[in-house]
């Protein structure tokens, strides 16, 4: 991953990882240790869908630029999906709070989606990729005198 990308995702996986250890502590207070290891399983598997999807839309963005808004609503249709998923599988654990694993899940990413939002707008990106070669001017624009 270029440097850049790898910034965004460290920008967005530390601030959900730091609401998660505050979700898996309130939690594990509320509804003791089950509640706090379904924050924690909450908190890890946002990281992992968002941080995949980020890091497929970056590779999709790169190849295949006239896919990228197709794929980026493919991929959140199957984010939704796998998620389902694992919720329908694991819908009579005993393993874990399944209260304290929704909430966290839900406001784990609301806090990746937050402070991915807030990286992509501090980046400095280029829309356009400069192309310039030793010795020529830049063209002029607009009128001239």
């Amino acid at each position: 991953m270029p440097s850049n990308d790898v910034r965004i995702l460290a920008q967005a996986a530390v601030p959900t990882a730091a609401v998660g250890a505050v979700a898996a502590v309130v939690s594990g207070v509320v509804a003791g240790g089950k509640g706090a290891i379904g924050a924690v399983v909450a908190t890890l598997i946002v990281i992992l869908f968002m941080g995949i999807g980020l890091y497929v839309l970056q590779r999709t963005a790169k190849s295949l630029p006239h896919l990228f808004q197709a794929m980026g609503l493919m991929l959140y249709a199957a984010q939704i999906l796998l998620l389902f998923i694992f919720v329908a599988a694991f819908k009579n654990t005993t393993l874990f709070n399944p209260k304290a694993f929704a909430i966290t899940l839900v406001v784990g990413t609301l806090a990746w989606i937050a402070a991915q939002t807030r990286a992509h707008m501090k980046a400095k990106i280029l829309y356009v990729e400069p192309h310039s070669t030793k010795g020529e001017k830049p063209e002029k624009s607009g009128h001239s005198s």
